[in-house]
């Protein structure tokens, strides 16, 4: 959420080489038409029925797996287009977005999206956030021992709460030359900006963009399970801190061994590593008053089981609270809060809409009901049935591992979720695992795998502002992701010997 620098032709090409994820949404659609025509309906009954809570901290009953059986009249599918509010086709796209309610997906979650955007772009607006980094860098360039730490922690702490990764971006273009200036290369840039944010995504126990929106579509408490993924957090960006470091030494030691060595020589003779910050009281203030929204935020989630409805209000709160201090302080207008509320909420519209359009597909299919006969319970009865005989170990990595393939086709997250998690909660209920389990394995298959995957935008992004082509970008950065992929498989089968919830 913030003003990005034009690409290279050729960087755009790169990112734009994949449909974009509507087009993708769109096929889907066609063949889940298709599959209403050809694969019959099914049910289930409930071993427990699903309990009376106030919200939608859980509205799902227990599934008996051994209760399938066929409808007796599937119906027949769905037509091109319905009259009356029915679901055909070309409906599924304001079916999906208006149906459910304020609790789930799909409107409360598009909401969520929205107003939780708009907050944050007011916050970007004021340019605390960047102020902050940009002094963080003044006060520590000179400290060299601490200045890589800093940062690689400062850009996963922002992968991790608020979902940054584009916005590494324009923090490449500012650092590269003050990395070239200390010894560093192109590769130590990007490492500690955008692998930094993320690890900090992928691993984050309060991102709302990623885990909110999954844990809202799989119908668990929001932010639920926030001690496992902390300490994950914790471990996953100390282990890329210290390969950050030790590969930041060595090049330091000896420029040479850089793969991108002889364009970091035509760098460093056109750049200036002067790095100026405007940081003042306000940004301060700023901050406090961001970083105390948060804390409001999780004494809500833990203490008073805030679901979609309070969180998205509560992010609505802090943003009016932000753009306040920022008109008091006379570094915006009113008019420029409501203008980076409409851009905040302007730029994750597309996410927003690809949401609730996903939903569309779950009526394509029958709806998510497990009671009522629909394709999509016969394709979940049969997708467990493939892998009921499997170790339930094997079963969650699977997750993980498909999870990490879509996000080649998909790169965004909150379209990654909302069109594999209405399929992959209720098929871990059928196999024995948690929907807190699938929802790690999507988090992990979606966020680690942006360190690599050409379709992501922010990524090639990064890769044009520090002038390191994607090829060579691979050579390096295949172990790391080898690695953190195993780091990840490790938590997949900690989540399930320990029944995680």
């Amino acid at each position: 959420m913030s003003v990005q620098p034009q690409a290279s032709p050729s960087t755009s090409t790169s990112a734009s080489s994949m449909p974009d994820a509507m087009v993708i949404l769109f096929f889907i659609m066609v063949l889940a038409a298709i599959a209403s025509h050809l694969i019959p309906a099914g049910s289930f009954q409930l071993l427990e029925p699903a309990p009376v809570v106030q919200g939608a901290a859980k509205v799902t009953g227990k599934l008996d797996p051994n209760s399938f059986q066929f409808a007796e009249n599937s119906g027949g599918g769905v037509p091109l287009f319905a009259e009356g509010g029915g679901i055909g086709f070309f409906n599924y796209a304001f079916e999906g977005l208006v149906s459910g309610n304020k609790w789930g997906s799909a409107v409360g979650v598009v909401m969520f999206i929205l107003l939780t955007g708009g907050a944050f772009g007011i916050l970007m607006k004021t340019g605390a956030i960047h102020n902050g980094i940009l002094a963080l860098i003044r006060r520590t360039q000179n400290l060299q021992f601490l200045f890589i730490p800093l940062l690689f922690l400062l850009f996963s702490l922002g992968g991790a709460v608020f979902g940054m990764g584009e916005e590494a971006i324009a923090f490449c273009i500012i650092l590269l030359p003050l990395l070239l200036a200390l010894g560093y290369d192109a590769i130590t840039t990007v490492l500690v900006t955008y692998v930094a944010t993320q690890i900090g995504f992928a691993t984050s126990w309060m991102n709302p963009f990623n885990v909110a929106i999954a844990q809202g579509i799989a119908e668990i408490p929001l932010f639920s399970g926030q001690e496992l993924r902390t300490g994950m957090w914790a471990l996953f960006t100390l282990f890329g801190l210290v390969f950050t470091m030790r590969y930041a030494a060595k090049i330091k030691a000896n420029p040479a061994l850089s793969l991108s060595y002889h364009s970091d020589l035509r760098q460093r003779n056109q750049h200036s590593a002067q790095v100026v910050s405007q940081y003042q009281l306000l940004d301060s203030v700023i901050l406090l008053a961001f970083f105390a929204g948060l804390g409001w935020i999780i004494w809500g989630v833990t203490s008073c089981a805030y679901y979609i409805p309070e969180i998205a209000s509560q992010f609505f709160t802090i943003g009016i609270v932000i753009g306040a201090i920022a008109v008091i302080g006379r570094r915006m207008s009113v008019n420029d809060v409501a203008d980076g509320f409409k851009q905040g909420a302007a730029e994750l519209l597309p996410a927003a809409m690809i949401v609730g359009m996903a939903k569309g597909m779950l009526l394509l299919l029958g709806g998510g009901d497990p009671q009522t006969p629909s394709v999509l319970n016969t394709l979940l009865y049969y997708s467990a049935q493939s892998l009921q005989d499997l170790p339930v170990y094997l079963s969650a990595w699977l997750m993980l591992v498909v999870q990490s393939v879509i996000n080649f086709f998909v790169s965004s997250g909150s379209g990654q979720a909302a069109l594999t998690m209405p399929l992959i909660a209720p098929l871990a209920d059928l196999i024995g695992l948690s929907r807190q389990t699938a929802v790690l394995a999507f988090q992990l298959g979606d966020g680690l795998t942006n360190c690599i995957i050409p379709t992501s935008a922010a990524l090639i992004g990064c890769l044009g502002a520090v002038r390191l082509d994607w090829t060579i970008w691979l050579r390096f950065v295949w172990r790391l992701q080898l690695y953190l992929f195993g780091l990840a498989s490790v938590f997949m089968l900690l989540a399930v010997a320990t029944h995680y919830q």
